[in-house]
Parts: structure tokens; sequence; C-alpha cells
């Protein structure tokens, strides 16, 4: 069943939203859903959604890849992030082949219902190249 609870902040606590001298705090909506009740929107984006990948103690962003119905599903289902390639056109489930799997913690949808973010206890590095986030080159002059 449903349930909605108004709190401010992302962790539970009382967070400064991020203004100025932080005085002021934005409730924030905490909507609980089964996965039966949670519906992903996969028709805006050509039958897939952005899967964003966050460290669960860290709050670091590790990777993004896309969900198809079909990996969402088996993410939900084993525990274990499990996206659709676009280049191979098929299923594949981080450190299959590597050893480096993305633990589920924690699942959310967006507001729209169209990306996914996942909280996971990561084993071993997330990036291809070795790296723990997929996200290290800086742009300086933005």
């Amino acid at each position: 069943m449903s349930e909605q609870a108004m709190r401010p902040g992302a962790k539970g606590g009382t967070e400064a939203a991020g203004l100025p001298g932080n005085e002021s705090l934005i409730p924030q909506p905490h909507l609980r859903k089964s996965f039966s009740e949670a519906h992903l929107d996969f028709d805006k984006q050509g039958g897939l959604v952005p899967a964003v990948v966050q460290d669960h103690r860290t709050r670091e962003v590790l990777m993004v890849g896309f969900m198809n119905p079909e990996a969402w599903e088996k993410t939900v289902r084993t525990g274990l992030v499990t996206f659709w390639s676009r280049t191979r056109q098929t299923l594949w489930t981080k450190g299959e082949t590597s050893g480096n799997s993305l633990r589920v913690r924690r699942l959310w949808i967006d507001c729209d219902s169209d990306t996914v973010l996942a909280e996971v206890d990561p084993k071993g590095p997330t990036c291809h190249t070795g790296a723990r986030s997929c996200f290290f080159e800086e742009i300086v002059d933005a």
C-alpha cells in the first residue's frame, strides 16, 4: 500500500535546501510503492528510461545506463542492477563478467515516472576503465 509523508531534505533529516545562507527548508514528498504499484513510463524515450546509479553511502553518482521493462523487472527481482545495452541490443547485469556488481539498496522513480535512481552497494570499480565512477572528467570553464 502507498504511503505519503512530508519531510524536509532528501535523507529524512532537516537538510537545508541549498539556498544562500540555508535559511529555508523545502518540503520533500516521500512516496513508498511496491513494484506492482510503480509504473515507469517507457514510452517517452522509445522503450527505455535512464537509470542513474548512486553509491548509497557516499551519494556519489557512479554511472548512468538505460533500462527497458525487462531490465527493470530483473533489477527488482534479483537485487542486481541490470541495463539494456543499446549497442548490443541485449540485457546486461553489471558485474556479470567483471565481478564488479551493483547491489540495490533502494530504488526511486522521478516525478515524471521516466527516470530511475538506484542507490547501490558497489562491489569493485563501477567504470569499465577501472575507476570508481564513470564521472571523472570535470569541465572547468562551465
